[in-house]
Order: structure tokens, then C-alpha cells, then sequence
């Protein structure tokens, strides 16, 4: 959709990230007491009465700083400002005008756009005199706003769009399909988006964890719309020394849960580490499709594709299942073949496979391996029907679950996959007891599907989620 933008600018820590959180009306951006916490460009839709605008967040510019990143920080924030229609400074009405606020007014007012100075933390009237000592700053437009308490933002919103010419509005555009970008730190997430973009829409660094916050950005290929999701690396917990790291740890999360598809970016040249295994555990128990990346594979010499792979599949059961691309996130190697593949494992997600079939495939299995005898008992499976898809759900209705053993659950499991694939889409099989009934034996042999099937419907509803027992 074709949308005016409005980017928020100015030195570390004025409240610009409260503000952006403020005007989309989401939790988005990390806001914290500390200096340099926003590094990347956020970008969100808003709407300022019923015109929608997307509003973007940048870091705090100050070219004197000895934080991290601070050169890099200062270019996204050149870019925002050249890709938006109006800028709004925020500065801290508590403390006054500084040096730094001159110095960054100045810049944005020679790059010749609307800008419009947001005079932050003027919570009441009593503190509304303080607006009129930021006039010095040459900037026309000046409002006294409350990005914690939410208080003016329409009158700021009202002057920082005034004279602008907003487009007609269009009907809003599917967010395609949702990809997120997860792995450990420093494994090269941020590089693959900038690669697949084919601009610097992230900071990169040597330095793990760099990224913080997780990014959103839409893009369009071949006719298919996606939403790109760059994530902050997982670290192990004993390792989130800092506050932010949490924060950033549980964006992460949340991105792995509105997501499609997660790409899993491993360094080729470290290979599956345990916290690779725990993150994999978190995409299939999300029920998310799963693509693994084998980054950095340009620095890799002396090994053969086959074998790296090999030891990869060797390392977790789930990830023998998901497609593996070897690539190059810096020289672009094989990234021709990323979206194919997201294409194939979200329609995996999709699949339907019909009652007949399913049957027909469980008939096969107890052929081919009859369940073990337990104490004189022997697991009966009389039906098995899919349930729901995005991810596939199935379940399973034999006589008595708890006669179902681990080696007999993974045998199915295996047999399952070798014959309908489902290759990066996990599986959530569920087991139902036969219902004990009046004059009913609850392991009849003779029983029919139909009969199974009728009694299933009523009592999934109200039981699914409440008295299966997954497998």
C-alpha cells in the first residue's frame, strides 16, 4: 500500500522508541534507561484518524559517542530520513535544549523536508512552559507531548501532517507469508536480510548480538508478498547478562509464533550446537515450518555438502525432515534458492491428506510391525483422521493410549514421513481412548470406521485439547 511516512529522529534516549511504540499502538520497539538500545530502522503501520501512515523508529543520533555501532546507527538513521515524507524530532522537555539538539535540528533541516520538534516528557500543564525554550532550535512546528502518558499526540500528528497530500486509500494487501529469521548471535540473520534485500536495512557487526529488536519488512517475489522477521540471536540464558537481552530473547519468541516459516541460520563452520537443537525444539513445538541455513559456507574448506549434512540430520530427528541450503549470506551464494523453498514448505503446512488414505497407511504399518504385547495387552489402532492444517494435526483413536510405546510411536512416525513426506512441517499426532459404554467393551476389534468416525466428531470439540495424550 502506497502510505505517507513519518520517521522519529533525534539523540539517545528523548523517548523516541516510547513514541513509536505509542503511535502504532504496540509493544514493537525496546525501551530502556540505557543509551544506544534501538539500532535498526523499526518500521509499523499506524493511522492518524483514519489515514494510514507508517511511522519508523530510528537510533539516537550522536556522532560524538563511544557506543557501539554509533556510525552505523547514524546511517540508518540517514536513511530513514531520506525515505520519509515528514520527520518528527523528539528532545527532552525535562532537560532542555543541548548542544546535541542543535547539532541534529540542524541536519534535518538542511535535508529540506517538513520537520516538526516533539518537545517529550510534558506530562501536565504545569510543565507546558518548558515548550517554548526548544523555539531557539529553528524548527516552526513545535508541540509538547506525553509519549508515557499518551497526551497530544493527535495535535502532534495534526502539525507534523499538515500541507501533506495523503493518497487515496487502497485495500489492504495480505502480509503474505511470515518468515522468521532465527538463530544464535552472530551467525549472520542480519546479513541474510541486507543480502535479500539488497540494502544495508540492518546493522551488521562482528560483535554478537547486535540486533535487538526484531524487524519487520514486506517484500514481493515473483507475485508472492512475504514478511521478512530479522530476530535478535538466542543466547543461552546464563548468557543474557543484560536486561535487553531478555527483552530481546522474548521477541524472538514471539516472532517464532507468528511466524510460517523460521529459517534456522546455523554457522556452517561451528555446525549444530546444542542451542541450535533447543531453538529447532521451539520451532516444532510451535508447530512452525522450518528451512535450515548452512551460512558462511564460503569459509568452510575440506568438507563435502553430503557429510556436513549427514551430521546434521544425525544431530536432531526433526531437522532430518527440513530442508538444508547451503549458502553464502555475504556473496549471495545459493540464495536463489531460498524462497523456493519457502514456498514448498508452506504448502506442506497446507496439505490435506484424505481418511482413506490415512487408513490405508495405518493397515500397512501394523503389517509391517505389529505393536508389542504389554502384559498380555496389545495396542489397537482403528482410526486415524486429520484434523486441521498450519501445522498438520492428526489423530490417532486406539483402545487404550497408554499401551503405546516410544519405539512404536517413532516407527509410525518415520513410516509416516516416508510416505507423505511433509518435508519441514512438523507433525502433531494426538492419541484418544476408545469412551468406555454402557454394554461396550472398550477394545472391540470388530469396530467399524464409521462408527468411529461419528463418535470422534462429537466428543473432539469438547476433549482435543484436555484428555489426548500427544505423541
Amino acid at each position: 500500500m502506497n502510505q505517507l511516512k513519518l520517521a522519529i529522529v533525534g539523540r539517545p534516549n528523548v523517548g523516541k522508541s516510547s513514541l513509536f511504540n505509542r503511535l502504532c499502538k504496540k509493544r514493537i520497539a525496546i525501551v530502556d534507561e540505557a543509551e544506544g538500545i534501538t539500532r535498526d530502522r523499526l518500521y509499523a503501520d499506524a493511522e492518524f484518524f483514519g489515514r494510514p501512515f507508517q511511522v519508523i523508529d530510528t537510533g539516537g543520533i550522536d556522532p560524538k559517542s563511544d557506543i557501539p555501532f554509533q556510525e552505523e546507527i547514524f546511517r540508518q538513521a540517514e536513511i530513514a530520513i531520506e525515505e520519509a515524507d515528514v520527520v518528527v524530532m523528539v528532545v527532552d522537555g525535562m532537560i532542555g535544549p543541548t548542544a546535541l539538539d542543535t547539532q541534529v535540528a540542524k541536519i534535518l533541516l538542511r535535508t529540506g523536508k517538513p520537520v516538526t520538534l516533539a518537545v517529550n516528557k510534558i506530562d501536565d500543564w504545569g510543565k507546558s512552559e518548558l515548550v517554548s525554550d526548544f523555539y531557539g532550535l529553528g524548527i516552526g512546528r513545535v508541540v509538547g507531548v506525553s509519549a508515557a502518558q499518551g497526551l497530544y499526540l493527535a495535535e502532534l500528528l495534526e502539525a507534523a501532517f499538515e500541507g501533506a497530500e495523503w493518497p487515496e486509500i487502497e485495500a489492504q494487501e495480505e502480509a503474505g507469508i511470515k518468515v522468521a529469521i532465527v538463530g544464535r548471535p552472530n551467525v549472520g540473520k542480519s546479513t541474510l536480510l541486507n543480502s535479500i534485500l539488497g540494502e544495508e536495512r540492518c546493522v551488521v557487526s562482528p560483535i554478537p548480538g547486535t540486533t535487538r529488536d526484531s524487524i519487520d519488512v514486506p517484500i514481493s517475489v515473483d507475485g508472492q508478498s512475504y514478511t521478512l522477521i530479522d530476530t535478535a540471536g538466542i543466547r543461552r540464558k546464563k548468557a543474557e547478562h543484560e536486561v535487553v537481552d531478555k527483552f530481546a530473547a522474548v521477541r524472538t519468541e514471539r516472532a517464532i509464533s507468528r511466524a510460517d516459516i523460521c529459517l534456522l541460520v546455523v554457522d556452517a563452520q561451528e555446525g549444530i550446537t546444542a542451542q541450535e537443537k533447543k531453538i529447532a525444539r521451539e520451532i516444532e513445538e510451535a508447530g512452525k515450518g522450518c528451512i535450515i541455513l548452512l551460512n558462511k559456507w564460503d569459509l568452510v574448506k575440506g568438507f563435502r555438502m553430503e557429510h556436513c549434512l549427514k551430521a546434521l540430520q544425525d544431530d536432531a530427528d526433526f531437522l532430518k525432515y527440513c530442508p538444508t541450503i547451503f549458502l553464502s549470506a555475504l556473496t549471495g551464494r545459493n540464495l536463489d534458492k531460498l524462497f523456493s523453498a519457502i514456498d514448498k514448505v508452506f504448502a506442506e503446512r497446507q496439505r490435506r491428506v484424505t481418511t482413506g488414505q490415512l487408513n490405508k497407511f495405518v493397515e500397512k504399518a501394523l503389517q509391517k510391525y505389529h505393536p508389542p504385547m504389554i502384559q498380555g495387552r496389545r495396542l489397537r489402532i482403528y482410526y486415524l483422521a486429520q484434523v486441521d492444517i498450519n501445522p498438520p494435526k492428526f489423530i490417532l483413536f486406539v483402545n487404550k493410549p497408554e499401551l503405546m510405546t516410544e519405539t512404536y510411536k517413532q516407527y509410525l512416525i518415520n513410516q509416516f514421513r516416508e510416505e507423505y513426506g511433509f518435508n519441514g512441517a512438523p507433525l502433531q499426532f494426538f492419541l484418544k481412548g476408545r469412551q468406555q459404554k454402557e454394554g461396550r467393551s472398550t477394545s472391540r476389534p470388530d469396530i467399524e470406521p464409521a462408527v468411529v468416525e461419528e463418535e470422534f466428531e462429537e466428543e473432539f470439540e469438547d476433549e482435543f485439547f484436555m484428555e489426548e495424550d500427544p505423541i
